[in-house]
């Protein structure tokens, strides 16, 4: 039977606050977060392997001066995390441990938070590649964290798309399972501390 590993959270998470739009100043416009259009992927490694999937967005607001990002705030709905590499028996026992205490608790935490904090533009980037460096707050399990990921970001008059590629480290979040960074001598049942979020975000007016 395939060891589990964890996803997240960015899959990427369980939470225990309820977003709240960011503040928004004049001459600022606020988007909304179309979940339905939105996308959350997650995949993690393990010694002997390797597990992918998703979770959905529940809601959230960003928040823009012009064409200029000012910040964000999105929730992540951890009941529905899911793996897309497995079915039948071993996808819900992997499900399964994702939502237990091992990992997310997601009974206590339904969800994850990720606040934009800051959003600076990079200057000469490329049309097609990342041109923001954002740094925000994420919190997984009721523990949040500072993170810093760069990001592309397109901003129009009705919508806004943000896609993100980067990594999350769960022991930050007390996410013990497996890792080597608590227990010592796991050998071939380690479970990478690190694993990686894509996400792509569409909010409308």
């Amino acid at each position: 039977m395939k060891k589990y590993i964890l996803m997240l959270t960015i899959a990427g998470l369980g939470l225990s606050a309820i977003a709240n739009p960011p503040a928004k100043k004049a001459g600022e416009s606020t988007y909304n977060v179309d979940a339905a259009a939105s996308t959350f992927k997650w995949h993690a490694t393990k010694v002997t392997g390797e597990h992918s999937g998703v979770a959905k967005f529940s809601k959230g607001t960003i928040v823009t001066a012009g064409t200029i990002l000012k910040g964000a705030e999105i929730v992540i709905d951890m009941t529905t995390i899911d793996a897309t590499d497995l079915t039948g028996e071993y996808h819900d026992k992997l499900v399964g441990h994702l939502k237990s205490d091992d990992f997310f608790s997601v009974e206590k935490h339904t969800q994850a938070i990720i606040k934009v904090k800051s959003a600076t533009a990079i200057k000469g980037a490329a049309v097609g590649s990342n041109n923001y460096t954002i740094v925000a707050d994420l919190t997984i399990k009721g523990i949040t964290k500072e993170i810093t990921f760069p990001a592309m970001v397109v901003i129009t008059n009705d919508k806004v798309i943000v896609n993100a590629d980067f990594n999350i480290n769960r022991a930050q979040y007390d996410i013990r399972y497996g890792s080597s960074s608590f227990f010592e001598g796991l050998g071939d049942k380690a479970i990478s501390d690190e694993f990686n979020v894509k996400v792509r975000v569409l909010a409308t007016k």
